[in-house]
């Protein structure tokens, strides 16, 4: 079965730095992969390069591979791999399990972190040397194990290079990578589904009396079916939609089968009345193998929150301290000029009497 072409808009998101770290580990990023430089603590020259899906000829404008097929089926893919550096390069091949990180991005399993789903599927020559300037192409199989489950699995493709750095005086290996994500859907029954598993609110006062706090509202999902879904999630308060759809805030995240993620929402200006209760919307569309997407019911759920007045009961409390004070003096001098008339009345009575 041939390979699905995945959408201009993916395109567009192509873009990925290796990088590269002192335990020997080195992240992928999402998309196809760009121009990544490995430098080493000599003087040798930096080399740099980038890998992509391709057919037999070379690149075809794929960001990434988005296959589908039927367990026990082989596809036939390639990648290509440019050498955008001044010598010779001989590059390591692998693949491995991929998953999003907590802030998103997409990433492959770590050299010598043993794989267990799609990573295993994969199956591409160990090394690929490269002519200055050149590139080459190379042939990828992925085949489906015959009790693969139906729905969507991620593996990550990579082409390395290894090098020496330092890490404190210390000498280490280090790893640096560029690739590019690989999803295949496996046919039969695609049962999608999102969950909420946690959610509370906090709400933060304002120290200033005369201004409101806000309410930071956080919220946990959870792909709970086996495809890919596309999530983003929203309030009202006020007749505002917060966050605003056209913001960057709003835009749709990517949740594979069984992954967790939690999400915050800021809501400003909310004055503090004692509960608050603000409706949280989270709008999911399943992703389907060419990149469209197919909306699928929202879910809805209403997070409450108490909103204690405690910057305008301390205003309170102060305004009835000096109101409290003023009639207290007031009802103390009072006392005091009744004292004074009653023993100026006593000392007339006493002089009338002795006259």
């Amino acid at each position: 079965m041939k390979p699905r072409e995945t959408a201009p808009g993916a395109r567009l998101a192509s873009a990925l730095a290796a990088l590269a770290v002192a335990s020997g580990l080195a992240l992928t990023g999402a998309g196809s992969a760009a121009a990544a430089p490995a430098a080493t603590d000599t003087a040798e020259p930096t080399i740099t390069w980038s890998v992509t899906p391709a057919d037999a000829a070379g690149p075809d404008g794929r960001s990434w591979m988005e296959l589908e097929g039927d367990p026990g089926q082989t596809i036939d893919e390639h990648l290509a791999v440019r050498n955008l550096g001044t010598t010779e390069v001989t590059f390591a091949l692998n693949a491995a399990d991929g998953y999003f990180t907590s802030k998103g991005r997409f990433n492959m399993l770590p050299h010598g972190t043993e794989s267990v789903d799609a990573g295993t599927w994969v199956a591409v020559q160990e090394n690929v040397t490269v002519a200055p300037g050149g590139m080459a192409v190379v042939p990828v199989a992925v085949t489906i194990p015959e009790n693969a489950t139906p729905g969507d699995h991620a593996a990550g493709l990579a082409a390395s290079i290894f090098s020496k750095g330092t890490d404190g005086g210390a000498s280490v290996g280090v790893e640096s990578r560029v690739g590019f994500r690989v999803l295949t859907r496996v046919t039969g029954e695609i049962a999608p589904s999102l969950a909420v598993v946690s959610s509370a609110a906090t709400y933060r006062s304002s120290w200033n009396p005369f201004e409101p706090g806000s309410t930071r509202i956080g919220y946990t999902l959870e792909n709970t079916g086996n495809a890919r879904l596309s999530v983003s999630g929203s309030t009202v308060a006020g007749g505002v939609r917060l966050p605003d759809a056209s913001g960057e805030a709003a835009a749709p995240v990517e949740l594979l089968p069984g992954d967790r993620r939690t999400f915050q929402l800021e809501v400003p200006g909310a004055w503090p009345v004692g509960l608050l209760s603000y409706p949280l919307t989270v709008e999911q569309s399943v992703i389907l193998p060419n990149e469209a997407s197919e909306p699928a019911a929202a879910l809805q759920q209403d997070i409450e929150v108490w909103a204690i007045p405690w910057s305008q009961l301390v205003v309170l409390l102060a305004v009835l301290l000096i109101v409290g004070g003023l009639l207290w003096g007031r009802m103390r001098r009072k006392r005091q000029m009744q004292k004074l008339l009653e023993a100026a009345r006593e000392e007339g009575r006493r002089s009338v009497v002795t006259s």
